[in-house]
């Protein structure tokens, strides 16, 4: 059997706004949306494959370290583009700030930082694997 992500679910404070920024940048759309089983905000955004969840809860969230810096936190949700360059300049449409370009083996990559801290690894395999 081999296995396959389907999906990951991050909080954010204004799922509308993540969701527009992430399908502008990345040519996604909206799968599904509504209330969450455990309360509060949800909108699914992908392909027809795999998406990530956009999750608000009912009440406002503690801030804190950026989440790559606890166990068990996230470090980055890693996308694979075939631009690297126009995706670039998608996020910086988006009046986001790529940083930490990086060209080694096996491919290309910028980061950015959306509007709730969450890191964004965009890479390019040349292969558009």
């Amino acid at each position: 059997m081999t296995a396959k992500l389907e999906h990951l679910n991050v909080t954010v404070s204004d799922p509308a706004r993540t969701a527009a920024m992430i399908c502008a940048v990345f040519g996604w759309r909206v799968r599904w949306q509504g209330k969450s089983a455990r309360g509060g905000d949800t909108i699914h955004v992908g392909d027809d494959d795999d998406y990530l969840a956009i999750y608000s809860p009912e009440r406002p969230v503690a801030e804190g370290a950026p989440t790559g810096a606890v166990r068990g936190g996230l470090n980055h949700i890693g996308i694979v583009v075939a631009d690297l360059e126009a995706a670039e300049q998608r996020v910086r449409d988006a009046g986001l700030r790529p940083f930490n370009h990086g060209d080694y083996e096996p491919g290309r990559r910028f980061y950015f930082l959306d509007a709730d801290g969450i890191e964004f690894e965009v890479v390019s395999y040349g292969d558009a694997r």
